[in-house]
């Protein structure tokens, strides 16, 4: 048996997310402020009492989602679990990778939250606001998919961004593309074809621009072999080795998060529990959909740490 941890990725933010496991535990409440004192700025007060509207924005939601998930780790190393000693891999969805990799010493987590700053501002950056647009393409092969990008993508970039799993894929590109290829979807079949509000063409080829302005911060930082191997998006293979997984973050601003194929991997390699880690059940529910044998919970609330580390002991 097995365990891996995953980290949720940018829509799982909510007003009021990790408040109770501050209010709980020193350790987590510590995490939150080595972020603020990171930024130079109360993300904290931003987190618990929003407003919404300006925590959705990918700058602060960026190191919002990663101090969550690590205050939850802290909250649970506080308490004995090691992750070295329990945890098999860890994983985490587009930014969530960041989240892993801070929670498994790669990277501090006053590091983490700067160069989420530094992405979510150079994603934001990289291309005109309308110029870009997403599309999420429900019940169509991913072949399907891969052939209606293709056609767009003659006219301008179009490709496939995140490949969700449970029939859900995600495509980015020129906002005509894009539109152009959701059509096509839906010629093909696609039981829907949505039009996301998404305020840049993440993980595509337009993004180049801010990989090259994360490949810069990432070799500011000071990086440690993590002490649980980090399955990548990119590559979705699992390292340790700080120069590729460094390597594979830069790629991965512009390259597709296998997410479907992340949990297969998983399931391939004896995981039988993923425990996500941080705000919301995103990911679980995408688990649930790739692969029932895997079970899933979910460490968010002083409640379910306390569940995890009973389920752990």
């Amino acid at each position: 048996m097995a365990v891996a941890f995953t980290f949720p990725g940018q829509g799982s933010q909510a007003v009021g997310m990790g408040k109770d496991l501050a209010d709980s535990f020193p350790q987590a409440r510590r995490v939150f402020q080595e972020v603020d004192d990171a930024l130079g700025e109360n993300l904290s007060k931003l987190i618990w009492e929003g407003p919404e509207e300006t925590l959705t924005l990918t700058a602060n939601a960026q190191p919002a989602l990663m101090a969550v998930s690590l205050a939850a780790v802290r909250a649970l190393e506080a308490r004995g679990l090691s992750l070295k000693g329990k945890v098999a891999y860890v994983a985490g969805h587009s930014l969530g990778e960041y989240s892993a990799l801070a929670a498994s010493g790669f990277i501090s987590v006053a590091d983490a939250a700067r160069l989420l700053r530094i992405r979510g501002n150079a994603m934001q950056a990289a291309v005109p606001a309308g110029e870009g647009a997403m599309a999420a393409i429900i019940g169509l092969e991913q072949p399907d998919v891969e052939a209606a990008c293709a056609e767009a993508a003659k006219a301008s970039v179009c490709q496939i961004a995140n490949d969700n799993g449970g029939g859900q894929l995600v495509i980015s590109g020129a906002k005509a593309a894009v539109e152009l290829a959701a059509k096509l979807c839906t010629e093909k079949g696609a039981k829907r074809a949505l039009m996301l509000q998404v305020s840049a063409p993440f993980h595509s080829a337009l993004m180049a621009p801010a990989a090259n302005v994360m490949r810069e911060a990432l070799a500011g930082v000071t990086k440690t072999a993590p002490v649980v191997p980090v399955v990548s998006n990119v590559s979705v293979q699992p390292s340790t080795d700080p120069d590729e997984i460094a390597r594979r973050l830069v790629e991965q601003v512009t390259g597709r998060v296998r997410w479907r194929e992340t949990v297969e991997w998983f399931g391939a390699n004896g995981v039988t529990t993923l425990y996500e880690i941080g705000a919301g059940k995103v990911l679980s529910g995408l688990a649930r959909r790739i692969n029932r044998d895997i079970a899933t919970a979910s460490v968010g609330s002083s409640a379910e740490v306390e569940a995890a580390l009973a389920a752990l002991a």
